[in-house]
């Protein structure tokens, strides 16, 4: 029997505004946290905020004396989804007015659970800001995120006016949140106090952490001057020659002049396998294009020399006659497999991988881009452009051998060192030596008294440096399109590059130093106002939950992401820049990693040790997270789901039900599961073996009494409850490819609420099993829907399962015709089917009637509703579809609904392009909705217009569907 007050999070949230806020997010750069310093798998703010916000604001149903009627609680709910639509949006994360608001609706539901002569005033109609946020501050317990990692849930936490607590045992991620939650809050306020801006004190007023930020700026600009007068024999600049500008009309104004470089452009080279060549070197170039811009086209062509047994490259402009040649440079298929250049022998994987492994791999230079006017200029590779340094340390560790998440070591790149060119090792070395230097010279210009902020400083410099890295390896590529070097982590693993790309550090373009120092600033800039310093600490989360805490977390997703290897690729850096100032931080060679809780069999033996370890592992964090979490309020797990991971079966995944396993045995019940559009995704082809969602976990503790109960009740339960939950997800418009996971929600709030599911044969049910009868169940609900559906979209909805698109029999559709009482005739009359010749198939969305009026029509089922929905979707764009819409009545809500049921049956196909289609229209639903309602509003137009315009007019009498839908004879 519930005996808490029902928070926010566990009724109702508006998914579509935090998705929309959440998806937007991953294109902004300017300021935001993420490009502090990479983190793999980071949480969206706009989710934090909304899911903090959820967690800590009561629900109106849990004050029934304030709001006694459903219609009162939903207009009360409706309310608070306006704040939380108001404060999601990026543009919103420093409006301090929206932001108030928030807190002063966490802070009164808090103090109506909490009276006191405190929780008095913050009830009262004049209730201050300051007030609210000293009550914050003191009343409400810490919100502690044990897995801080990339620190958005602490961030968020503090930006809503509670204390954060942020822990990790990777380093990296505690220098991170130190940098995020620790630093700007203790310099609040306070003005820069290097030379320049001492010299211009009182002109301006420095808000948060402006001032740091500019110091930043000044000892990061310090550091590139110092670098350049290092470093610059070792980044020459070019001459373009008389000879060079021979043949290309595009260097013709650069003639004469010195080019800045941008980047050195490289191949990997392997002797080719012909014998005949006696082991000339050939290059592994998976492209030919130096610069696809428009009008700007540029590549490399091969020019074979000395008989064949020697090549040159050419640079080209124009428009080359085999553009598909020019792509595919010396690739043959996908992976390590290319030809040779010299005889078109074939190179295959196997071949690269043995002489990798041998140590047999080289370089060479293909080409140099320079910085022209707006534009890339690319100069031919020469001896000169390749100078010798001194290379001083290198980071001779050894990394993991994966091939999943490790692939240079498939081809013999097994250490750090081996990432990075000469050139870049004595860059990064000089530029971690310049990190203590630039403290040094703060303390110089301070008189020594400021040390504190010596440290702080230093912290951003050792993460700027780590930034550089990430842009200063073997292992970053070339983008063709826009002209820059792009980062190592293009995903979470270090991937393998066949050409490669060399930045310029000391130059003002693409990949260097003090672009870094920039990002890192801009985010300092946009740092939350008025906020209570946080705490960080190292340590592991087994160990880290000891005292009272509101939990919010994002613990690792099994075996998706092996953050401690990933992370070394910058530790190595950032452990040789920031050891001296911080010891404690910095005090192991590598990223501890035997107490990581991921499942890694290449450290714990095998694939079951591995398994046990992290069930093990996370069962006793998540017991600690039941003894210390507060009891008002819920706590908010966090957990990525791969959208690849569905079948016949249904949706599963070994990583999700071991991780439900944990959270059961650890004492927890889940009383709800939202699914957080995280990631931004093209289709569901993209969305393969990607971490499209945070399935967000609402977990209480589990009843000391709870029952046990028999499989035969567990599916009796579900039964009963599912259907009300699923068809409230639907009316909330979540999304078909969300609506698996959030119904896993109310379905293990059955399961984990009773203490036990006992099987037929005695014994305890598994979490996979509760999720197979869960799925089940949903799907039960989804087919009795089609109960509900006219005959002619029943035939389909069956017919569709059955078939497809594709042509079936005659026969059988007229058998399944007449189950329902209706004929194939009729269907062919409703716009829907084909049949001729003894064959029988569904119309295609574009085989439908074009400019269809269902006003115009006697015969509308809702599968055509649907479809013609879509294709208007499609081909006109959300008012397109808002009109249709319009004027498809009520009859546009059962199309909705049906859309969950046919992207259900696309996905266990695994029809991949259909079930994007659904589920789009879905996720459009409420712009539809809103356009729709703005059209009935607008004032009459002339009858007989297509589209919105249509609208206005008077629906004409209803007339047979004219022979004009019928399709071709070529159909």
């Amino acid at each position: 029997m519930t005996t808490y007050r029902k928070k926010l999070i566990e009724v109702a949230l508006p998914l579509d505004a935090i998705n929309e806020a959440s998806a937007r997010e991953k294109s902004i750069r300017q300021g935001h946290p993420s490009t502090l310093h990479l983190w793999w798998a980071r949480r969206p703010l706009a989710a934090a905020r909304a899911v903090l916000f959820g967690q800590l604001v009561d629900d109106p149903s849990a004050w029934p004396a304030l709001f006694p009627t459903e219609d009162a609680q939903e207009a009360e709910r409706q309310r608070l989804f306006d704040v939380i639509r108001d404060f999601v949006p990026w543009d919103a994360t420093n409006n301090q007015q929206k932001l108030d608001a928030a807190r002063l609706e966490i802070a009164r539901s808090w103090a109506r659970n909490h009276p006191s002569n405190k929780s008095a005033r913050i009830l009262a109609p004049d209730c201050t800001s300051h007030e609210v946020n000293v009550y914050l501050a003191s009343e409400l317990p810490p919100v502690h995120d044990p897995f801080a990692g990339g620190g958005t849930i602490p961030l968020e936490a503090q930006r809503l006016g509670l204390r954060a607590v942020a822990t990790d045992l990777n380093p990296v991620a505690v220098l991170i949140n130190k940098a995020l939650i620790e630093i700007p809050p203790r310099f609040a306020d306070q003005p820069p106090v290097n030379p320049e801006a001492r010299k211009k004190a009182g002109m301006r007023v420095w808000r948060g952490a402006e001032g740091l930020a500019e110091d930043l700026r000044h000892y990061g600009a310090w550091i590139r001057q110092e670098a350049r007068k290092r470093l610059a024999h070792l980044y020459p600049e070019v001459p373009v020659t008389r000879a060079m500008a021979k043949g290309r009309p595009d260097l013709k104004e650069y003639e004469g002049k010195t080019l800045t470089v941008v980047a050195w452009l490289w191949a990997r080279t392997v002797a080719s396998p012909n014998p005949a060549l006696g082991g000339v070197h050939v290059p592994l170039v998976s492209s030919y294009w130096l610069y696809t811009r428009k009008g700007k086209e540029t590549w490399l062509e091969p020019v074979s020399e000395k008989g064949g047994r020697s090549y040159r490259f050419e640079i080209r402009t124009g428009t080359p006659d085999n553009e598909e040649a020019i792509g595919a440079g010396t690739k043959s298929a996908r992976g390590g497999n290319f030809r040779c250049l010299l005889s078109d022998a074939p190179i295959p994987a196997a071949y690269v991988r043995a002489e990798g492994a041998a140590g047999r791999l080289g370089t060479r230079l293909l080409a140099v881009a320079c910085a022209g006017e707006r534009e890339r200029v690319f100069l031919p590779a020469s001896s000169e452009q390749v100078p010798e340094p001194v290379v001083s340390w290198a980071p001779e560790f050894e990394f993991a051998k994966s091939s999943r998440y490790m692939t240079p070591c498939v081809y013999g790149l097994d250490s750090f060192a081996k990432l990075f060119l000469p050139r870049q090792l004595c860059a990064l070395n000089t530029f971690a030596s310049l990190v203590s230097e630039a403290r040094a010279a703060f303390l110089r210009d301070t008189e020594g008294t400021l040390t504190e902020r010596a440290d702080a400083l230093s912290l951003y410099l050792t993460l700027a440096l780590g930034r550089l890295v990430n842009r200063s390896s073997t292992l970053c590529f070339w983008d063709n399109g826009a002209g820059m070097v792009q980062q190592v982590f293009a995903r979470q693993a270090l991937s393998m590059t066949w050409d490669f790309c060399e930045g310029n550090p000391i130059s003002d373009s693409s990949g260097n130093f003090y672009g870094q120092i920039e990002y890192l600033a801009s985010v300092l800039d946009a740092s939350p106002l008025s906020v209570r310093e946080g705490q960080v600490a190292q340590a592991d989360a087994r160990e880290a939950l000891q005292r009272e805490a509101i939990i919010s977390t994002d613990p690792p997703y099994y075996d998706n992401v092996p953050y401690a290897d990933l992370s070394d690729f910058f530790y190595v850096w950032l452990r040789r820049a920031g050891a001296a100032i911080f010891p404690d931080l910095f005090r192991t060679m590598l990223v501890p990693k035997a107490d990581e809780l991921v499942m890694d069999p290449l450290r714990q033996g095998d694939e079951r040790a591995a398994e046990a370890f992290f069930t093990s592992g996370m069962s006793s964090v998540l017991r600690d997270v039941c003894r210390v979490s507060t009891a008002d309020v819920p706590t908010a797990i966090y957990y990525a789901f791969r959208q690849g991971e569905t079948s016949e079966a249904g949706t599963s995944s070994t990583g999700w039900e071991t991780f439900l396993s944990a959270v059961v045995a650890s004492g927890l019940t889940v009383v709800g599961t939202w699914p957080i559009r995280t990631e931004l995704v093209g289709n569901l082809k993209k969305q393969k073996n990607v971490l499209a969602s945070s399935v967000v976990l609402i977990c209480r503790k589990r009843e000391d009494k709870a029952a046990t109960i028999t499989r035969s009740d567990f599916r009796r339960l579900l039964r009963a409850e599912l259907p009300a939950a699923v068809k409230a997800l639907q009316h909330g418009n979540i999304a078909p490819v969300d609506l698996a996971q959030a119904s896993i929600g109310p379905g293990m709030a059955i399961f984990s609420r009773h203490a036990t599911v006992m099987e037929a044969d005695g014994t305890p049910m598994s979490v996979r099993s509760a999720l197979q009868l869960i799925n089940e169940a949903l799907d039960e609900y989804l087919t009795a829907q089609e109960g509900e559906a006219d005959a002619d979209t029943r035939f389909a909805l069956t017919w569709f399962e059955t078939n497809g698109w594709s042509v079936g029999n005659f026969g059988d559709a007229e058998t399944l015709a007449k189950a329902r009482n209706i004929s194939v005739a009729g269907i062919v009359e409703s716009g829907i089917l084909h049949s001729a010749a003894g064959k029988v198939r569904l119309l295609k969305r574009s085989e439908m009637l074009a400019g269809w009026d269902p006003r115009r029509d006697d015969r509308v089922p809702v599968w055509e509703a649907t479809q013609h929905l879509i294709r208007r979707l499609e081909e006109q764009g959300e008012a397109g579809a808002a009109a249709l819409r319009h004027q498809l009545g009520p009859l546009a809500d059962h199309a909705h609904d049906l859309a969950y049921r046919l992207y259900s049956i696309c996905e266990r196909k695994g029809w991949a392009e259909d079930a994007r289609a659904y589920n789009g229209l879905v996720t459009a639903w409420p712009e539809i909705s809103r356009l729709a309602a703005a059209v009935a509003e607008a004032p009459p137009t002339a009858p007989g217009q297509i589209g919105l315009g249509l609208v206005g007019a008077d629906p004409p009498a209803a007339k047979k569907k004219p022979a004009a839908r019928k399709p071709r004879k070529s159909a």
